[in-house]
């Protein structure tokens, strides 16, 4: 909150008559206190707001992990969601011990922070626990992401080696938005398309590579075949959740609500937050309704999933310029998002490239896409204030901004890349000599929820009708069809 309470004794003496002193002292106090308590009220507000963006965001591993279960077979349900819950934990106390202070530690050498490890001398002049809590729930979004992409064929030990060690890794911004880097404008990212979709997304990306796909995913010819997930309930429900949560996860990246752009009106942070809420749903929105129309010109269904795939991935596309572009951008960025989406799914397919969750191609592809669309689509007034005032300052080439900040976007996008491939296909190609990554084909035939997690997730028969059953397809003799091919009793 900018406005700040100030009071003279010298001069309110002047205008006091007798006691004049003792009058203005008194009078001036009590504006202090005033001061402190509204500054007080500020901070007080800021928290209670970035505490809540927290709970929402966090709130969305719920989402991943219904998307997640509903999108694989119902073999491998209670290891995906188990994975999802060690995500959060995992991923919560390594990011205490060591991932807080590698993102935002000070003092930082530009590139890896020094301090605040286990939170050590925390909470700083800048930065409180709150902060800490919204960072790490951003974190664990990553983590979760890449437990899509190699879901049904990963050893347990895997997963909990890769979340810690993403979690560790997941910078909030590879570039500074001030100063003269990059072309004096820095890069833009505002809620997370490059350092939190593009990470996890080039992450599962390599672990599916270097696993390779799944049995039965690819017949002897190449030609691919659908391993549908069992659960289009499940994956409408997480989806629901996620987008309920992306209204923490874009309009929270404020930080603060409490902000004022011009005193003594509306045009305040209060408005670019409802304004960044309005950009994410229409991005969403109009993604859903591409591939809905899209997929149905391909093939000919009205899909469910897809829909929601594409929706999510118009989320994904409009986080990093969310806060900077104006409403009808959004539009046009959530329907090429669509499109992203469905060119990168059919280039998977013909590279023979499986990912149960489309999670490579939704958050790495929609993601990348996303950072190009902010450097064209960013608006100066909005990017001056959020990041400052700054004369001449490079925003969208669509805009009239000219092409810096596409060349700084450009750059962010390459450097997310090689990072991220240097760092996580490196761990993945270590896990896979130790032979500690892909489970063996019997184990991936039958289902990991029987064979590493001793039971399956859903009780379809009691114990003593299952044993029966069994016993009765042991002794019932196979019975001829009528085409004359032996079957099996059912």
């Amino acid at each position: 909150m900018s406005g700040v309470l100030s009071c003279s004794a010298t001069d309110l003496a002047v205008l006091l008559g007798p006691n004049a002193t003792a009058a203005a002292d008194y009078i001036c106090g009590q504006l202090g206190t005033m001061n402190n308590k509204f500054t007080d009220v500020a901070f007080a507000v800021d928290n209670t707001y970035l505490l809540f963006s927290a709970y929402l965001v966090f709130s969305m591993q719920l989402g991943f992990a219904m998307l997640c279960a509903g999108s694989v077979r119902a073999k491998n349900t209670m290891n995906i969601m188990l994975t999802n819950v060690l995500d959060a934990a995992a991923g919560g106390l390594f990011y205490y011990l060591f991932g807080y202070a590698f993102a935002y530690g000070s003092p930082s050498n530009g590139f890896i922070g020094k301090q605040n490890f286990g939170l050590k001398d925390f909470p700083t002049a800048t930065n409180d626990y709150s902060f800490f809590l919204y960072q790490w729930s951003f974190a664990i979004a990553a983590a979760g992401i890449t437990s899509g992409s190699i879901a049904e064929r990963t050893q347990f030990i895997a997963y909990l080696i890769y979340s810690s060690f993403l979690t560790d890794l997941c910078i909030r911004s590879p570039f500074r938005t001030d100063g003269d880097l990059l072309f004096s404008t820095g890069a833009i990212d505002f809620a997370g398309s490059g350092v939190v979709h593009m990470v996890g997304g080039i992450a599962g990306l390599w672990g599916a590579l270097i696993e390779g796909p799944r049995l039965g995913r690819f017949d002897n010819g190449g030609r691919a075949i659908a391993l549908r997930g069992h659960s289009a309930s499940l994956v409408v429900l997480g989806t629901f959740l996620l987008w309920f949560g992306w209204y923490g996860f874009n309009p929270g990246s404020f930080n603060k609500i409490l902000v004022t752009y011009e005193s003594g009106s509306m045009n305040g942070q209060w408005s670019a937050v409802g304004r960044t809420a309005v950009t994410t749903t229409l991005a969403g929105c109009t993604a859903a309704l591409t591939t809905l129309f899209g997929k149905r010109l391909l093939s000919g269904h009205w899909n469910v999933t897809d829909v929601c795939n594409g929706l999510l991935g118009g989320f994904a596309a409009i986080t990093g310029g969310c806060s900077v572009v104006e409403p009808w951008a959004a539009i046009i960025c959530g329907f090429i998002a669509a499109l992203v989406l469905i060119g990168c799914n059919k280039l998977a397919e013909k590279l023979k490239y499986d990912d149960p969750l489309e999670a490579a191609q939704l958050h790495g592809g929609c993601g990348a896409w996303g950072l190009i669309f902010t450097a064209l689509f960013a608006k100066e007034k909005y990017l001056n204030q959020i990041y400052g005032v700054k004369p001449g300052r490079p925003h969208g080439l669509f805009m009239g901004g000219g092409g810096k900040l596409l060349g700084a976007q450009l750059i962010q996008i390459a450097v997310i890349t090689g990072w991220v491939s240097a760092t996580m296909g490196t761990l993945f190609f270590i896990l896979k000599k130790m032979k500690l990554l892909r489970i063996s084909a019997e184990d991936e035939t039958a289902g990991m929820d029987m064979t590493r997690h001793g039971g399956f997730a859903y009780m379809y028969f009691d114990d003593d009708e299952c044993h029966k059953a069994i016993q009765l397809r042991k002794v019932q003799p196979r019975s001829p069809s009528p085409s004359g091919v032996t079957t099996p009793p059912v």
